[in-house]
């Protein structure tokens, strides 16, 4: 699975679109909708660099962050505020197909697509059984995926251009899709160039991976892992997917013995 090795330490600027307050509140009305009580202890699973955590975490919550990025978990705490009241997030560098805790906990969020990144055959039901594992009895499983739509038409053969300014200098990253749609496979072919003080630039390559799943396929996956399907969303607001829908947001409850 891809690391964002190459190009942790600018992860968020290169996202800086990103809306984590708004998927938290997403995240606190879910709670609200499926649960009986709030959580108190919430797994963060491929975080990254830690917004998702840190957000959930300014909002009350003990949370676990996992990654199997080094340099993405080494963004994620040093971004952490120990002078902040409530425990401080743990973070821990696992695999989601494979990631042990010490314990279970209330609900599980998976952001920003991560479930498509698991592209071999089996890594879905892996990842969806060891999140069942660790889950308490009837908690909330959350996450996210790229539709169907989103491959065929906003990713498909497109390349892109992210650039932004820093305090070190500008940064350009350009970015290629290459799309199957036989075996739903997207390879995103990354070339970052950093400013540096001289005004002459560094250059760094990054290999990233996705896979394509059908609404059905992931349906099956949560059952065989003995989950109860909740919904599937197209927003923060709890909107019903429509043809053009570029993200589902999915909701499903740990059912127990």
């Amino acid at each position: 699975m891809p690391q964002y090795d190459a190009i942790a330490h600018i992860y968020d600027l290169l996202n800086a679109e990103l809306d984590y307050a708004a998927w938290a509140e997403f995240a606190e009305a879910a709670f609200d909708r499926f649960l009986p009580a709030r959580p108190e202890l919430v797994l963060d699973l491929a975080c990254g660099t830690g917004s998702m955590t840190h957000a959930m975490a300014a909002r009350g919550y003990d949370m676990i962050g996992v990654d199997r990025s080094p340099e993405m978990l080494s963004t994620a705490l040093s971004r952490t505020d120990y002078d902040r009241e409530g425990p401080s997030p743990l973070f821990l560098c696992q695999d989601m197909r494979s990631f042990e805790l010490y314990g279970t906990v209330g609900a599980v969020l998976c952001c920003l697509d991560s479930i498509n990144y698991l592209t071999e055959d089996g890594d879905l039901d892996r990842c969806f059984a060891t999140v069942h594992n660790y889950l308490d009895p009837d908690g909330l499983f959350l996450f996210d995926v790229n539709t169907p739509y989103k491959f065929s038409h906003t990713y498909a053969d497109n390349a892109y251009i992210l650039e932004t300014d820093t305090e070190d200098g500008a940064v350009f990253c350009g970015w290629q899709n290459a799309y199957d749609p036989d075996s739903g496979i997207c390879d995103f072919y990354l070339t970052l160039f950093e400013e540096n003080e001289d005004g002459s630039y560094s250059r760094a390559e990054e290999h990233q991976r996705e896979r394509c799943y059908s609404h059905e396929a992931l349906l099956d996956a949560l059952s065989h892992s003995g989950f109860a399907y909740l919904g599937t969303f197209a927003d923060y607001q709890f909107g019903a997917p429509g043809e053009t829908t570029e993200r589902w947001y999915i909701a499903a409850r740990a059912c127990k013995g």
